[in-house]
């Protein structure tokens, strides 16, 4: 899929998926960070979960990569962003508090790879928030087919799959289910 040339579709209109128990999920995900810890925001494209975050909690930095460097230029201003994928983040170890990862996983090219690089600039006793699509339900199915027309990855799990991936990673997980969606809160 072009994401390179989609930004200004993303940005004006992404937010139309994120539903209320969704950004509820992520403000409780940030309850108690202060304003010292530091965010990353992998497969960000428009920042749009960093835009919902900072609603939550505008003391954090937020850092942003993505490949596409035309969705990134949609970003909002408080957003540090970088060009790069989740399989090589361009970035030092334990560098961040806490990364997200909003309808992104599915696009990585190998996730075992990109969750190894979560780990690896994670701080000791950092944070994982995830949000995406359940492949279990018809609606997550039918994004999954499509997604995979497109000629994109689609590497799309099932949340008790996905919480059996994480927990081999070494995170503690805690999942919720939104209908053909759910939230991942998890920590190392």
């Amino acid at each position: 899929m072009p994401f390179n040339n989609l930004g200004f579709v993303f940005k004006h209109f992404g937010s139309l998926v994120y539903s209320k128990p969704i950004l509820e999920d992520l403000c409780l995900f940030l309850h108690g960070f202060t304003d010292t810890e530091i965010v990353l925001d992998i497969g960000a494209g428009t920042g749009m979960m960093s835009e919902f975050a900072y609603r939550c909690n505008e003391k954090l930095k937020y850092v942003a990569v993505d490949p596409a460097e035309g969705m990134l230029k949609y970003a909002p201003a408080y957003l540090e962003t970088h060009v790069g994928e989740a399989e090589a983040l361009p970035f030092e170890d334990e560098s961040f508090d806490a990364v997200f990862m909003g309808e992104s996983l599915h696009h990585f090219h190998d996730i075992d790879t990109a969750l190894t690089e979560v780990v690896r600039v994670l701080k000791n006793g950092g944070r994982l928030f995830v949000y995406d699509f359940d492949k279990g339900t018809f609606l997550g199915k039918s994004v999954y087919l499509m997604e995979k027309l497109f000629g994109e990855p689609a590497n799309f799990y099932e949340p008790d799959v996905l919480k059996e991936v994480l927990e081999g990673c070494g995170f503690s997980v805690t999942m919720m289910k939104h209908g053909w969606r759910y939230t991942v809160s998890a920590s190392l």
